[in-house]
């Protein structure tokens, strides 16, 4: 799925469930911080989108979508403890990108790959608003958080440190 093909099908999704958002066109950046900066979002706001690797047992291998407010850092031992797992690091690069369906600083708060579970932690969730790049690097989303959650449907665990 191109980057493109990625923001279409997260629009769609958005209109065809009514959720209230609006788009926000800035300068190319990923950096969470430096993107906050351009959109005048809080870091608490941002969502922190960090895909990791789990290994439960010697062969299975599971990915978690884990999304944290802009201002906090993902708790991998956290993640592994909820999933049971062996071992836990940052998914490399490639598999981040080909699971997310968009490359590194453009990963959005959704999963639409079965492969990749989606955890928020309930942090992020208290926020009006919410606001993430939205599989591009020169335009990101703010979306009702409470939206985010109905058409979503995330897992909620505290995974933020």
């Amino acid at each position: 799925m191109s980057e493109h093909e990625t923001y279409d099908r997260l629009i769609a999704l958005l209109d065809e469930q009514g959720a209230q958002y609006r788009t926000i066109d800035h300068a190319p950046q990923g950096a969470t911080e430096d993107v906050s900066a351009l959109r005048g979002n809080s870091l608490a706001q941002a969502a922190k989108c960090i895909v990791v690797m789990v290994k439960v047992g010697k062969k299975v291998t599971r990915h978690v979508l884990a999304v944290v407010p802009g201002d906090r850092r993902v708790d991998l031992n956290a993640v592994k403890a909820l999933l049971e797992g062996t071992y836990v690091s940052f998914a490399s690069q490639d598999v981040a990108e080909r699971l997310a369906g968009s490359v590194s600083g453009t990963v959005l708060p959704f999963s639409f790959d079965e492969r990749l579970e989606l955890i928020v932690d309930p942090a992020l969730l208290t926020q009006e608003e919410i606001f993430f790049n939205a599989a591009r690097l020169d335009r990101s989303l703010a979306l009702s958080a409470k939206d985010y959650v109905r058409v979503a449907h995330p897992r909620t665990e505290r995974i933020a440190a």
